[in-house]
């Protein structure tokens, strides 16, 4: 039977900041903070709520009775997940941090932190930590700002119509900026036009509340929301507020020029270059010179598996092994190709999540993509690659990670260029100790 009770933020608020963060996870408790406990589909965090207050936590909210403890430092409520979202929707009534929200298909990450390292060289400015972008990640996004915090990036990821929507009702964004509109997440979506529907709840809600939307005017998909009065908008060759251009690449690095300024990063693929653009037009728009801009970018290092160049031996290793989708694919594989002269290059892909009914017909499309490239083996691996149909030389599937890092390691690699993606699922990162 549902038990119901009144939930008084003001009292929750008052111990929110008297503790020192908010957690969610008992590996991550450190002393003083407030502690929720939150129902996943493996792990119920009440089951844990003695065990964080033990080791520290000054709060416990619980939504289970059964683990309540009748004193002033436990909080019973109907249900953790629906009270985080409340108290950071309160929180952030409370603060004057200009919230720039973000969100797309590919690149949210990339940009995120790209603007980061930007604002920050003239800001008090946090970001979204990781990929914590989701109903529960975004609210420990904005309890993590302070009164002092000037600015506040708020990464949005969505797989379902409607969530932006619930995601910019607690974040209460007063900027926008949508990196693009790509084939991730076609499961949830159903199709792509849901995917352009359902990202661009994101620029509807600025709107709405008459704040400012950050236009890439080369989208053909974001060129309708030039119209809007509150827009700022960048381009290389569309029409708009920016001029934006894009230097050949120099020791594999995609550079950017404007104001007569060669803008120097450590990114390599064209497909970062709207990234990079995207940073360089918002700085502009909140006031930060050329210079500064310009140390903002070329300090941001890409991490965490994302387009990160791997020396290994004589061999030389593309590894953007943190996701994919049809579009990342592509866009990561003709930089691939482009940044790399030699015959001798070696595609290992893994499957792409998440796409529900046009998985098969998208990794088909995937490998009839490849079939012209110059290469000297294609090894794909995963149940979808595994049941599709080739037409290509040197190729070699396999069903799991396990069978092809047997295969992988017996190879002598020399002098090569290795591509290496897949959908964070597969962990492809682990290959990289048996390639030679």
């Amino acid at each position: 039977m549902p038990f119901f009770i009144f939930m008084d933020i003001e009292k929750l608020y008052t111990a929110y900041l008297n503790s020192s963060k908010v957690c969610t996870d008992t590996r991550k408790i450190s002393k003083g903070v407030i502690f929720f406990c939150i129902k996943g589909p493996k792990y119920d965090g009440n089951k844990f709520a003695l065990e964080a207050f033990d080791s520290g936590a000054k709060y416990i909210v619980v939504d289970n009775p059964k683990y309540f403890v009748k004193n002033s430092k436990f909080f019973l409520v109907n249900n953790s997940i629906s009270t985080i979202q409340d108290l950071a929707i309160y929180h952030r009534s409370k603060i004057k941090t200009k919230v720039i929200a973000i969100t797309g298909s590919n690149g949210k990450t990339t940009t995120k932190e790209l603007l980061l390292s930007v604002l920050s060289i003239k800001y008090d400015t946090i970001a979204t930590k990781k990929n914590l972008n989701n109903h529960i990640g975004v609210p420990l996004t904005i309890l993590n700002f302070k009164n002092t915090t000037e600015f506040g990036i708020v990464e949005m990821g969505a797989n379902h119509l409607g969530e932006i929507n619930l995601l910019c009702k607690i974040a209460d964004p007063n900027f926008g900026y949508i990196t693009n509109f790509g084939k991730a997440h076609l499961e949830g979506f159903g199709s792509f036009d849901s995917i352009i529907k359902g990202k661009s709840e994101l620029y509807e809600y600025i709107i709405r509340k008459n704040g400012t939307i950050f236009i890439n005017g080369d989208d053909k998909h974001q060129i309708k929301y030039q119209k809007k009065s509150n827009s700022y908008t960048f381009s290389k060759e569309g029409s708009s507020d920016l001029k934006i251009s894009q230097i050949n690449f120099k020791n594999k690095f995609i550079n950017a020029y404007f104001k007569k300024t060669e803008i120097k990063s450590n990114l390599i693929g064209d497909y970062n270059f709207s990234n990079i653009s995207s940073a360089i037009a918002i700085g502009t728009f909140f006031n930060l010179n050329i210079d500064e801009i310009s140390i903002g970018i070329k300090n941001y290092l890409p991490l965490n598996n994302r387009s990160q160049w791997v020396n290994k031996g004589s061999n030389t290793i593309l590894m953007d092994a943190y996701n994919a989708n049809p579009s990342s694919m592509r866009f990561s594989l003709v930089s691939f190709m482009k940044n790399t002269n030699s015959k001798k290059r070696v595609i290992i892909l893994g499957d792409m999540l998440e796409l529900g009914d046009y998985s098969k017909k998208e990794h088909q499309n995937l490998i009839d993509f490849i079939s012209d490239f110059e290469i000297e083996k294609l090894i794909l691996i995963g149940e979808k690659f595994f049941n599709s149909k080739i037409k290509i030389k040197n190729i070699y599937k396999f069903k799991t990670i396990i069978e092809a890092s047997e295969f992988i390691k017996k190879i002598k690699f020399n002098n090569t260029n290795i591509f290496l993606k897949g959908s964070r699922g597969l962990a492809l990162e682990n290959i990289l100790k048996f390639i030679n």
